[in-house]
């Protein structure tokens, strides 16, 4: 394949050679795979979501509602890949695949029938250009806050890395062009150059009055209430940027409140994960407190999320960053968890080539009011925090959601779910109860 020509070309160049031209070699394959694949984004109607948090959770929203409303579509995000009724695992470890990948994944949904794309497209894939040549019918911008700052070298570095996503909207050539911005956002007004030919809001306004409760929300959309299975203020954000989306495709209301309805959840986001085979159930014992895994991994996405359960006793394990990056953060999250957790348990996360052990020691300085438990192996982290849950407890697991390894030094790595090992645990600590009742 080409790619894989043009990428054994580029290891054998040297390495100060390559950072010189690095942005047009990138730049080229870009160029490259869209002319291999025959410019596909032409063909479909493509939606991109950007932003920092909210990502693949607004793409999967959106699905949903498109679907509901009849149209076949194709996504892509840091979750899974689909083509109509088909979708499988993103496995590679990264939310906005390579550029010939991301061209032969719009090429297959063209092929395949689908009318709409949508793409989760992040600041780390615009750096490598991976957004160029996929022309936008619509963009949405979810909120903006500091992440990946070693990647870019500044926060005005990494916010000039998102804007370039929306300045590429200039070169499409789809008709109604439409910006979605999150108005709640304060850092929304950076975009305002964005060139599109109808620009749009959403914001909390559009929802009230809601409720915010553990099980899920209950909000107004065009004056009706809804129901969603979904938690936290984050998911109504994310749900009114898909149902704004919506609107600028000429989705009636009825489908998207059928929609936002029918959806049960997202995996790996605010994911609870309940078990009790048969055996247990006739026995008696039962899973009598809350588990969710969850991909939070910045500080404020960690708060939004505990908020939601604070009403509950906690029981948090969490790592810190991944190794090399965000350094800045980790004390920050310890605080964090200190301030909502009544149990803490720090553990291994994504350490690549740093000493994990140095990673979680650097979480722990935010701790000061209570000793934190500190398990390097994730499996026995679980373990321990399952074990110590009480009836009515909340114990979250956080920091990896649907991430498909732990990432160890020299590239290695470990297969890994969260959601499979937390629930290889509960049902072996309720036989373990069933057995001893």
């Amino acid at each position: 394949m080409l790619d894989t020509i043009l990428v054994k070309i580029r290891t054998k160049v040297p390495a100060k050679f390559f950072s010189f031209f690095q942005p047009a070699y990138h730049w080229t394959l870009a160029f490259l795979a869209a002319l291999w694949y025959r410019f596909p984004s032409r063909k479909i109607k493509v939606i991109g979501v950007t932003g920092t948090k909210g990502k693949s959770s607004t793409v999967e929203i959106l699905n949903a509602i498109l679907e509901e409303a009849g149209y076949k579509t194709a996504l892509s995000n840091t979750i899974r890949f689909k083509v109509g009724d088909i979708s499988s695992e993103n496995l590679f470890k990264m939310s906005m695949p390579g550029r010939f990948a991301i061209q032969k994944l719009i090429r297959k949904a063209v092929n395949n029938g689908c009318v709409y794309m949508i793409i989760e497209m992040t600041s780390q894939g615009a750096l490598l250009h991976r957004h160029r040549f996929i022309e936008l019918d619509a963009l949405i911008l979810t909120n903006v806050s500091p992440e990946h700052i070693e990647a870019h070298g500044s926060y005005e570095n990494y916010i000039n890395s998102k804007l370039s996503i929306a300045r590429n909207m200039k070169h499409s050539g789809k008709k109604n062009r439409t910006f979605i911005t999150n108005a709640d956002d304060r850092e929304s007004y950076r975009f305002a150059e964005c060139q599109a030919d109808q620009k749009m809001t959403y914001g909390l306004r559009d929802a009230e009055p809601y409720t915010i409760k553990k099980e899920g929300l209950e909000f107004n959309y065009k004056g009706r209430k809804v129901v969603s299975r979904l938690s936290g203020l984050f998911n109504l954000y994310n749900i009114l940027a898909a149902a704004t989306v919506a609107r600028s495709q000429n989705i009636t209301a009825d489908e998207v409140i059928r929609a936002i309805e029918k959806f049960n959840g997202i995996p790996g986001r605010v994911q609870k994960i309940n078990v009790g085979s048969a055996s247990v159930e006739t026995s008696g014992i039962k899973q009598d407190f809350s588990v969710i895994v969850d991909y939070a991994h910045t500080a404020d996405s960690l708060e939004k999320l505990y908020q939601v359960f604070q009403s509950t006793r906690l029981i948090c394990v969490l790592g810190g960053t991944g190794g090399g990056r965000d350094t800045s953060k980790r004390a920050v999250m310890g605080k964090i968890a200190d301030t909502y957790c009544d149990e803490i348990i720090l553990t291994d996360e994504d350490p690549y080539d740093e000493d994990p052990k140095k990673i979680v020691e650097d979480v722990a300085k935010g701790v000061t009011s209570q000793n934190p438990t500190i398990i390097m192996d994730r499996r026995a982290a679980i373990a321990h925090a399952l074990e110590h849950a009480r009836t009515g407890d909340s114990v979250l697991i956080t920091g990896k959601g649907t991430d498909p390894y732990i990432m160890g030094p020299k590239a290695s790595k470990i297969p890994w779910s969260d959601a499979r090992v937390t629930r290889e645990e509960l049902e072996k600590l309720l036989e373990r109860r069933k057995t001893y009742s």
